[in-house]
């Protein structure tokens, strides 16, 4: 008589009692995972090998301007040059004059890392803005604006470059994306290659079905949000033109194909399961196509990384709701957990390893977790991440035992696994958020503010960072006026704003090691056309002083 504790896979030809005892050698589970190690190693390869053809592409930052922003000019300059830390794409450049009208007659070109805006010759006086949105080589917009003033400033805003409703539809179309791709595809790979049964994949069926629709909305939503335009503008080709362009595009085809695929592999057919495989590498190359993590250098470590990291949640997150499903029939789901539990040990500890790579060169030190949004980001992931492996360890060691032993454990089990369901919803929630936040590896400092002070006797460049309301570090460099260096005893910084009653604020700088003079922490409470006044003492007889305007940004 058999025992029925090790109950028959009736959807696997007999043979579960033999998985869930454990004591058959070399049993299917292993094989499995083996030919899968070697596939995934194969194309992590491939991919290493693409990251070499490709170069290294990040997410774009200005790192220069000319004109300095929050300059005062005497006359209207030719143009305005942005220079980025890669190579960007015009996507929509705006000129506001100083009589605050939106100008159509500036002429935009680019040449590799730097975005040159030729400027009308007839710019009245008063402060212009050019408003900048460029398209990264990751395919994110990068926006910004370059504001100086012609002769006296004015009251001349830079437009909002920030749309709610949009930035809500771009979240939401990345987590149907998402539950697409590894609730979906994941879903189906598990019944093919785990489960052999097809129990549980309504759910699977369903995340198909919103994920198909969000991965080509997504891609509208993209070009809407790289070109600055309306949500109606989605009915016109150019924003769908434009972000097909970029790296999303072939992303998006690859996810499109891979959910198709999927839903293919959902029939009876003798091709299913080699369909379910195709459809599941797709995840993971549709994921190393595009995005901070995948494009950031080095890509030799970081595509490959992204692509098993994606594999990784695919399995985990789509076996859970087929899971849920079977445990209602502890007979059939036995042999189904215990082959799922083998494997995703092996698994975990790749998403482990892949998620540590790729936190180590997004985050490059580990106060960003705190001090960056990207960083506070992966920390909520983290945490989430924590308590599904608790609930996974539970499920292992305590109620599958159980359920094997024939307690009646098997609704506890259900509710832990539709538990692990809600937390990997919420993971796929909270990561969308990374779609507005640039890693830290690609933040670089803003453009100082930079004023030139110059007469016959002397010439003091002054830097101020990062130019705005707030708290601001100078930098002084003072030269002769044959522009060789000065040597000065003391220097004095001397601030005012009268136009807000702000009375002069009398600094001492510190000589650097870099041979600058520094002056740290400033506090500067309020906006506008603030006097600066430097004296440097030369001599114990001589001092030279020198003055200007410096126009300090909200």
């Amino acid at each position: 008589m058999r025992d029925r504790r090790q109950p028959l896979d009736r959807n696997s030809g007999g043979r579960g009692g033999a998985f869930a005892r454990g004591q058959v050698a070399g049993t299917w589970p292993e094989a499995v995972a083996k030919t899968l190690m070697r596939l995934l190693a194969a194309l992590a390869t491939l991919l290493l090998v693409v990251g070499f053809a490709t170069g290294a592409f990040a997410h774009a930052a200005l790192v220069a301007v000319e004109p300095a922003s929050g300059s005062m000019l005497a006359s209207a300059p030719k143009a305005v040059e942005l220079r980025f830390n890669e190579a960007v794409t015009p996507g929509a450049i705006l000129l506001i004059d100083g009589a605050g009208r939106a100008r159509d007659d500036a002429r935009v070109s680019a040449s590799g890392e730097t975005i040159s805006v030729a400027l009308p010759a007839d710019l009245p006086q008063g402060t212009a803005v050019v408003s900048y949105r460029v398209i990264s080589q990751d395919g994110h917009p990068v926006a910004g604006s370059v504001i100086f003033s012609i002769g006296m400033p004015t009251g001349t805003q830079p437009p909002a470059t920030t749309d709610g409703g949009l930035n809500a539809l771009i979240w939401l179309v990345r987590v149907g994306l998402y539950i697409g791709l590894f609730v979906g595809v994941g879903g189906v790979f598990f019944a093919r290659w785990i489960a052999w049964s097809m129990t549980g994949t309504a759910v699977a069926r369903v995340a198909l079905v919103v994920g198909l629709p969000s991965a080509v909305v997504a891609l509208g939503v993209l070009g809407l949000d790289l070109l600055g335009l309306p949500p109606a503008a989605l009915a016109t080709v150019t924003p769908w033109k434009v972000a097909s362009a970029t790296s999303a595009g072939p992303a998006v085809l690859i996810a499109v194909t891979a959910m198709l695929v999927a839903m293919l592999a959902l029939r009876g057919a003798w091709y299913a399961r080699a369909l379910a495989a195709i459809a599941f590498v797709g995840v993971g190359l549709s994921l190393a196509m595009t995005g901070h993590a995948a494009t950031a250098p080095p890509e030799m470590v970081t595509r490959p990384a992204i692509f098993l990291h994606g594999l990784g949640v695919a399995f985990w997150i789509g076996a859970l709701a087929p899971l849920a499903a079977l445990v209602s029939k502890p007979a059939a789901a036995l042999p189904v957990v215990y082959r799922f539990s083998r494997i995703a040990v092996p698994v975990v500890a790749m998403l482990a390893l892949t998620g540590l790579a790729l936190a180590v060169v997004q985050l490059e030190k580990p106060t960003a977790l705190v001090e960056t949004r990207y960083g506070l980001i992966l920390s909520i992931k983290l945490a989430l991440v924590a308590a599904l492996l608790a609930l996974a360890a539970l499920n292992r060691v305590r109620l599958t035992p159980a359920l094997a032993r024939d307690e009646a454990v098997a609704p506890a089990l259900k509710r832990s696994i539709l538990l692990e369901c809600l937390i990997g919803l919420a993971i796929l929630a909270v990561v969308a958020g990374w779609r507005f936040t640039p890693p830290p590896r690609t933040i670089v400092p803003e453009t100082p503010l930079a004023i030139h002070i110059h007469t016959d006797k002397a010439m003091f460049q002054v830097l101020v960072s990062p130019g705005k309301a707030g708290v601001d570090d100078f930098v002084l460099q003072l030269m002769t006026g044959e522009a060789t260096p000065l040597a000065a005893k003391e220097v004095t910084l001397t601030l005012s704003l009268p136009e807000r009653g702000i009375e002069p604020m009398e600094r001492d700088a510190s000589r650097g090691p870099d041979g600058y003079w520094h002056v740290r922490k400033v506090e500067l409470p309020f906006a506008g056309r603030w006097h600066v006044r430097i004296d440097a003492l030369v001599t114990d007889f001589e001092k030279i002083t020198l003055e200007d305007e410096l126009e300090v940004m909200p």
